[in-house]
């Protein structure tokens, strides 16, 4: 539970693991600097790159996968950021900032567009694993 009176925004926090979910910036926001699960999505890019220089001939969506899945993660973070509901996320994170929390329509056009983005990004990914696993890369 939250220690600090710090009050937590919820749609701050959603549109925050929508654009930059994939750093764990989120995580940050809401649980501080000591949160295990944010120090992963920031080492899910050294890794990656790491990788990527360890075989330099392999397609990048694998070596960097690490990265890709940290962004997909973040993804389905905001998603579940966004959409829980605002007794529950007060009673989580904002148990002594004595305000409440209210949701507008700004967190539904940031769930819409997270889940279209999520969803394609996806797609895209089991598309281009596909063609390099079954093909060999042929279509691109």
């Amino acid at each position: 539970m939250q220690q600090s009176g710090k009050h937590k925004n919820k749609t701050l926090a959603t549109l925050i693991a929508a654009l930059a979910g994939g750093v764990g910036l989120h995580r940050f926001y809401l649980h501080g600097a000591r949160d295990r699960f944010g120090w992963l999505h920031v080492l899910s890019i050294p890794l990656s790159l790491a990788l990527m220089a360890a075989n330099p001939g392999a397609p990048q969506l694998f070596t960097g996968l690490p990265f890709v899945l940290s962004v997909l993660c973040g993804c389905l973070e905001a998603l579940v950021i966004g959409l829980t509901p605002d007794d529950k996320w007060d009673l989580k994170h904002n148990a002594t900032s004595g305000r409440q929390s209210e949701s507008h329509w700004i967190l539904a056009v940031i769930i819409v567009l997270t889940t279209g983005l999520g969803a394609m990004g996806l797609i895209a990914l089991l598309a281009r694993s596909f063609d390099l696993l079954f093909t060999g890369g042929a279509f691109g």
